[in-house]
């Protein structure tokens, strides 16, 4: 996992300032919304030895959906909780436990 992927809430704060001190105009919203999905992307990538599905946002920006190299979809992951936000506030921990289910249940069912 990148170290630029925030894993925790601390690092996510941590981020933040930076981002806040470099003069971005960022939310903590934005900074973990981007660190779910970049989680998710990470993992399929570490799965598969390589970047071959694209993880995106569904038009309402409630679900992440794993398209394969032609642009199928092969996968889908929906928060556990009212979104994706919560699900990692509450826990980072378990939220890579669910993904980490989510993506051998996309890998193995190909």
């Amino acid at each position: 996992m990148s170290i630029q992927i925030p894993q925790n809430m601390t690092e996510v704060e941590v981020q933040l300032l930076d981002r806040q001190k470099a003069g971005e105009q960022v939310t903590k919203e934005e900074i973990i919304r981007n660190a779910v999905k970049d989680t998710l992307q990470a993992l399929m990538d570490e799965a598969l030895e390589g970047h071959y599905d694209d993880v995106k946002w569904d038009d309402q920006g409630q679900n992440l959906l794993v398209f394969d190299i032609m642009g199928k979809q092969v996968g889908k992951a929906h928060p556990q909780a009212a979104s994706f936000v919560a699900d990692f506030t509450a826990s980072p921990d378990n939220l890579m436990d669910y993904f980490t289910k989510v993506v051998t249940k996309i890998v193995g069912g190909r």
